[in-house]
């Protein structure tokens, strides 16, 4: 199991059965500073693609979602896995608009 939020009721596991579909990913898990980042790239066709698709920190006891490119939103999952609304944030939100998601506002 990768350390994904390890502590706080959520695995790697969890986040990678959203992103098998990604060829080409690349991980970045750093627990000692609660930084995970996956970047997506590879080639569709013949365009190739490379860029961030998801970014999560944890901050002052709070899971700050800072980029998601998955389909469903791994906010939602967090939440499934057992983590409250209440300490997720959508930081890819503006602030003024956080509080209309039924998520953290910071």
């Amino acid at each position: 199991m990768l350390p994904l939020l390890s502590g706080r009721g959520v695995g790697g596991d969890n986040l990678l059965k959203f992103l098998t579909f990604q060829n080409g990913s690349l991980y970045l898990f750093d627990p000692e500073t609660d930084q995970y980042v996956i970047l997506s790239e590879g080639w569709e066709g013949p365009r190739h693609h490379h860029g961030c698709l998801l970014h999560i920190e944890v901050q002052d006891g709070r899971i700050w979602v800072q980029r998601d490119g998955t389909e469903d939103g791994i906010a939602n999952e967090l939440v499934n896995a057992g983590i409250p609304k209440e300490v997720i944030v959508l930081g890819f939100h503006e602030p003024s608009v956080r509080p209309h998601t039924g998520f953290a506002v910071a």
